[in-house]
């Protein structure tokens, strides 16, 4: 139902309207009048109106001064002009100011219900176009945060793109942050007010928050905000302005801006209880080049939220604080990270030889006797392989363990190596089981045979024909199988497991360039350095120049 204000300083005019109209069958649930263009602006002020029909020649102002304004300040309001002077000028004034239509007095009703009706029908066609608009807005909206929320899954677990496809997709994705800029990520965690919610309450509170910080730090700051894997919040920050710059930290080791980032940041905190009421643990990262450093800065925070003496909620922690960890600390995850890598071992479902990787992990860190710190950063990087496979199989880790990402079962979990162990090989069981379905297709069938074939020589020497005339297809057909099936092409993994194991071999041997270049199957070192580039920004040389 609409609304209609009649305006005319003949009262007579708009009373005989009233009273005379079928304003139900027009659709019209309140009638307005004014004696005057002053008196209508006043109801304006306090009423919704959809509709005016006002006089021209009034006394103070005139109906086309009255629907100027109007045009002005209620844009959507329909405008009839009532005259009964049929003169020109008045039509053309009221068509340049876009007047829906132009009536003469004296008024004859079924012209007058005509007139009403089609500014009726036009103000109900712009309102299904903009129920429209918001629709595809909001549907537009949501696919982005589906997009934003995987895009920072698969960086936070450490999947390799090269730094143009990373643009494009922040690009893509309206994302405003830059790459190889000096990046804050900031962890959240939810207190108990919001935790103890149902699981819908406590996705509208993550959004809630994650709205707050962008309006919050916006003007300053580049942020964007998404759920991260282990049931927390992720806030990555970078300045508006700034240059690239390979230094991160002042000549006092601090974080540059942190006197004035901390009171920025306890704002927020502030913000958040005062809105939503609830409270909200922060754990700040040490700064880095983004996206290069983010799965890093990632499990670093994340190893502070699962401690025994992480306070909780309404906290504020800057990992620059934290002392600076021993050199042993890296070792168990060196026989995480040597090729063949767990998360390769389990894309290629080689669950005996997944098993067997970690069964050595954890005998290395009780030969070595290594502290219960280390034992954090190996379930940390453990449960990342787990969530990425999961992931990428259309599953929820959750749906294997509901207390795989709870800080207080990971507390629990790295309490000794013999019950990390248990945890682990529990979990190795169970994502076979959770991808039964997907390994009965023939397409998948096949999938598996190309990544055992790859794993089993490590695919230096293969290539995406070489592999298709092993298993009968035809090259372009297996390729988009091998797509269709894991999101990724055949050649692209080809070359991000060749890629990842230079890397390996870049930090860990003293081999020459030349060495490495040979042993992953490339002829021309050139071409591997332009590849090796293009998939991690950097020559590798300048990799084990700053390694």
């Amino acid at each position: 139902m609409y609304s209609i204000l009649l305006v005319d300083d003949e009262s007579y005019v708009t009373e005989s309207l009233k009273l005379t109209m079928d304003w139900e069958q027009l659709q019209i649930q309140e009638v307005y009048q004014a004696k005057s263009a002053l008196e209508a602006l006043d109801v304006l002020e306090e009423n919704e109106i959809d509709i005016i029909v006002t006089d021209i020649r009034m006394p103070e102002m005139t109906g086309l001064e009255l629907i100027e304004i109007v045009s002005g300040r209620w844009p959507g309001v329909k405008c009839l002009l009532l005259t009964g002077y049929s003169d020109f000028q008045y039509a053309q004034k009221a068509i340049q100011l876009q007047a829906h239509d132009y009536i003469l007095k004296p008024v004859d009703d079924e012209e007058f219900a005509k007139s009403v009706g089609m500014a009726i029908e036009s103000l109900q066609a712009e309102r299904e176009q903009e129920e429209k608009f918001n629709q595809l807005r909001y549907s537009r909206r949501s696919d982005l945060a589906i997009l934003h929320s995987n895009f920072m899954r698969d960086l936070l677990l450490g999947r390799q793109w090269s730094t143009a496809r990373i643009s494009e997709k922040l690009q893509e994705y309206e994302v405003n942050l830059q790459t190889d800029r000096p990046t804050v990520l900031t962890l959240i965690q939810l207190g108990r007010s919001f935790t103890a919610m149902d699981a819908h309450s406590v996705s509208l509170m993550e959004y809630a928050i994650g709205n707050i910080a962008e309006e919050f730090f916006q003007p300053q700051l580049r942020i964007w905000s998404a759920k991260a894997p282990h049931d927390c919040l992720v806030l990555l920050s970078q300045s508006q302005q700034g240059a690239v710059i390979s230094s991160l930290e002042d000549s006092g080791g601090r974080v540059p801006g942190r006197a004035k980032l901390e009171p920025m940041i306890e704002q927020f905190q502030q913000q958040v209880n005062s809105y939503l009421k609830g409270e909200i643990s922060l754990i700040i990262s040490k700064p880095f080049l983004f996206p290069d450093g983010l799965a890093e800065a990632y499990r670093a925070a994340l190893g502070h939220l699962y401690l025994p003496d992480h306070e909780g909620a309404g906290t504020l922690y800057f990992m620059e604080d934290e002392p600076r960890p021993a050199q042993a600390a890296a070792k168990p995850l060196d026989a995480l990270y040597k090729p063949p890598t767990l998360i390769h071992l389990l894309e290629s479902q080689q669950w005996q030889t997944a098993g067997e990787k970690l069964n050595q992990v954890f005998d290395d860190i009780i030969e070595q006797r290594l502290s219960r710190e280390h034992l954090y950063q190996t379930f940390l990087a453990i449960t990342n392989a787990f969530i990425y496979i999961a992931h990428h199989r259309g599953l929820n880790i959750a749906d294997l363990d509901p207390a795989a990402t709870d800080p207080l079962n990971a507390q629990h979990v790295v309490q000794s190596v013999r019950s990390l162990r248990e945890w682990t090989m529990s979990m190795l069981q169970k994502l076979p089981q959770g991808s039964q379905g997907e390994e009965g297709g023939a397409r998948s069938h096949i999938v598996k045979q190309v990544q055992q074939m790859i794993a089993a020589d490590n695919g230096y020497e293969l290539s995406v024909k070489i592999i298709a005339d092993q298993v009968f297809l035809h090259p372009v057909y297996l390729s988009k199988i091998y797509k269709a099936e894991t999101g990724e092409g055949l050649g692209d993994y080809l070359i991000r497991k060749r890629m990842e194991t230079a890397l390996y071999l870049l930090k860990n041997s003293n081999k020459k360039i030349y060495e490495i270049t040979s042993e992953l199957g490339y002829q021309n070192p050139q071409y591997f350095s332009k590849m090796f580039r293009k998939h991690y920004g950097m020559t590798p040389h300048e990799f084990r120049e700053q390694s």
